[in-house]
């Protein structure tokens, strides 16, 4: 989903919850589908409720803050509310104007949605940076990444050790309460997550000290990846199991590393190729040469034909970068002849000039201060 959930809803990043649910429910009453039946009402709709569901939850807000739709469930797939979850239009009410008439709490039916099993656990995502030739032949580097871990005192349970989890009292095991609300338009049924466990139909009776009911720590973890030869930037790498724990043991989730390659002061790469330039003299561009250059490799041997023309792209093959996926093959390296010449000569190269502009029949205005060679001259 694109556009940042607070913007979506309206509301400042320091937005308390009951300004939260406000502006939710404003919205939400806005465009509903069986109320609004404007061109995109419907897609609105579920970004309301997507942007909702992720803000209105403590853990999941934080972790959007900080990693944004990555940090946060359903992010990779798009997530959030389809319309068809949301029931008809005395679905919505309930959730629009449950805060008007004063309803009685009772246990739901058989409609129980508890979530007392294991849940996955988040993906992660770490930014790191190469440098140039680290993206170009890759390896292995060292991270630290900060994720939440199973506590190993209650085994991710929650519970202190030695006790366990009893019913949830208010909902009787169901993870479910059901109100009726009057509103102006009538009684609406209410059925909402209990709040007393959760919508986990359990409740523990005894917390654990260490992890204090919660099941999970945040650790900062160091880790070992593998950087394959021929990435770069954008280029996004998958270290299964590495995210954060789930919830009652639930697997853990992935860490996904994007990784930002760094400029070089000499070389630069475009695909599986690299170029760079080389500077040689007028007459080793008219004599011919062999020169040594830097390569990504090391010193290579370039040889530079006679008459070479200023920017002339010279290559070496093989040179390049490795194709990601297939090392073996590689690109090549471009190199850019630029030709430097002098802007003052002394006289014996003067002469030596003048010589060959003779042999060649070309006037360079001998005897003079002016034309090419005159202008190199300077007593």
């Amino acid at each position: 989903m694109a556009g940042d959930y607070y913007q979506i809803l309206g509301v400042s990043r320091d937005v308390d919850k009951d300004e939260l649910k406000r502006a939710y429910r404003s919205l939400a009453r806005k465009y509903h589908p069986d109320v609004n039946k404007e061109a995109g009402a419907e897609e609105k709709f579920k970004e309301i409720n997507r942007a909702y569901e992720v803000l209105s939850e403590p853990e999941t807000r934080a972790r959007y803050d900080r990693f944004g739709e990555a940090g946060v469930p359903g992010a990779a797939g798009g997530g959030g509310y389809e319309y068809s979850d949301m029931g008809g239009f005395a679905d919505i009410f309930e959730t629009i104007f449950s805060g008007f008439g004063g309803g009685v709490g009772s246990t739901s039916g058989g409609q129980s949605r508890r979530r007392n099993g294991p849940v996955r656990g988040d993906d992660l995502r770490l930014d790191l940076k190469l440098d140039f030739r680290e993206a170009v032949f890759g390896g292995e580097k060292q991270i630290k990444i900060p994720h939440l871990e199973s506590c190993n005192t209650c085994s991710g349970s929650g519970a202190k050790p030695g006790t366990g989890a009893k019913t949830c009292g208010t909902c009787n095991g169901a993870g479910q309460v059901r109100r009726a609300t009057r509103t102006p338009f009538g009684s609406f049924a209410q059925v909402s997550a209990c709040t007393t466990c959760n919508g986990t139909g359990q409740v523990i009776e005894e917390k654990c000290g260490t992890c204090h009911g919660a099941g999970r720590l945040q650790e900062t973890k160091k880790l070992k990846i593998t950087i394959p030869p021929g990435v770069d930037n954008g280029t996004r790498l998958r270290v299964s199991g590495e995210g954060d724990a789930g919830m009652r043991n639930g697997t853990p989730g992935d860490l996904y590393v994007y990784l930002f390659v760094e400029s070089d002061k000499e070389f630069t790469r475009e695909g599986i190729n690299i170029r760079s330039e080389i500077a040689v003299s007028y007459l080793q561009a008219i004599l011919g040469c062999t020169l040594e250059v830097n390569t990504v490799d090391g010193k290579e041997e370039l040889t530079i034909p006679a008459g070479t023309q200023p920017n002339t792209i010279l290559t070496l093959e093989n040179k390049g970068v490795p194709k990601l996926g297939n090392p073996v093959s590689r690109g090549n390296h471009l190199i850019t002849i630029r030709i430097n010449i002098p802007t003052k000569i002394n006289s014996e190269e003067r002469d030596l000039l003048e010589k060959l502009a003779t042999v060649r029949g070309e006037a360079t205005g001998k005897g003079s201060k002016e034309g090419f060679l005159g202008g190199l001259f300077q007593k």
